[in-house]
């Protein structure tokens, strides 16, 4: 019988599934977070890079491979919230559908700071939902660090890649640029994990396929300027750019990332079920986490 991947192919993960060679008896298919979200909860898929909060609300049904993540500690540049006013300013910001997690980061680090706008879903570039009204507008995956780029960019040959621009032009306007996980990171200290390789309980990944996902990890991080290169290409944006932005991701779960992946949990999922991840290479106990 054929195991089936989902993956979310945004370029964040890009260093594993690139190179990924699926083993005999796996296929696999792509989508966007809520897509894959999705999927595998109601069994079209049997594994796939999900958003991190459905992994936390669905615990009691899921669990996720234990050394595998897209984190990032401070900026992620893909992640974004466009705005003509103020941070505590903002009366209406539009969601984009597309990820969970991203909405459920924006409510936390809202609350966070005693901020209620309203939210309201609705689709479109940063310029287009500006200009009809809403004074904030969430974007998401590489759209987003597009959308980025256009709004602050150029960058100059002497711009620094550690101190990039939060402020540009869209739509003949000022917009503002907040990197929520940068926001996570001044909030709590912590890396913020946005998404997990996870699987229903009973049903985990062939290990021929955890370790091909390994080597291309593997692979694909230790070839870093060539990734970036072919997607700085696809993408139309400067390559050092997306080497910049790649070389910031956490592609492991390590102890850190933990940490702010139980913070978050308790934010943004109070009273959810115990996560659980599988054993590490290694061992045989399934881990569990509060």
């Amino acid at each position: 019988m054929t195991y089936r991947a989902g993956w979310i192919h945004f370029t964040n993960v890009a260093p594993i599934l690139d190179s990924l060679q699926l083993p005999p008896g796996v296929s696999a298919i792509t989508g966007v977070p809520t897509e894959m979200n999705a999927a595998l909860l109601d069994g079209r898929v049997d594994v796939a890079n999900i958003s991190v909060v459905e992994f936390i609300r669905n615990a009691d049904k899921l669990e996720a491979l234990p050394d595998f993540s897209v984190s990032v500690l401070g900026p992620v540049y893909s992640v974004n919230l466009f705005h003509t006013a103020p941070l505590h300013a903002l009366r209406r910001i539009a969601l984009t559908s597309q990820s969970a997690t991203s909405v459920a980061l924006l409510e936390v680090v809202l609350k966070e700071r005693g901020l209620t706008p309203v939210l309201e879903g609705a689709e479109g570039t940063p310029e287009t939902l500006l200009a009809a009204g809403f004074d904030g507008v969430l974007r998401i995956g590489d759209s987003a660090l597009r959308e980025w780029y256009a709004a602050v960019g150029p960058l100059t040959p002497e711009t620094t890649m550690t101190a990039l621009p939060h402020t540009g032009r869209a739509g003949g306007q000022t917009v503002h640029v907040t990197d929520l996980a940068e926001e996570w990171f001044a909030i709590t200290g912590h890396p913020f994990v946005f998404a997990v390789w996870a699987y229903r309980k009973g049903h985990p990944p062939p290990p021929d396929l955890v370790q091909a996902m390994r080597e291309a990890r593997r692979e694909g991080l230790g070839h870093l300027a060539e990734v970036a290169r072919r997607h700085a290409l696809k993408l139309g944006l400067p390559e050092r750019v997306v080497q910049h932005y790649l070389w910031n991701f956490r592609y492991h779960l390590e102890e850190p990332d933990r940490l702010g992946l139980t913070e978050f949990a308790l934010k943004a999922v109070p009273g959810h079920a115990p996560l659980q991840f599988g054993p590490k290479p290694g061992k045989r106990e399934v881990e569990r986490t509060l």
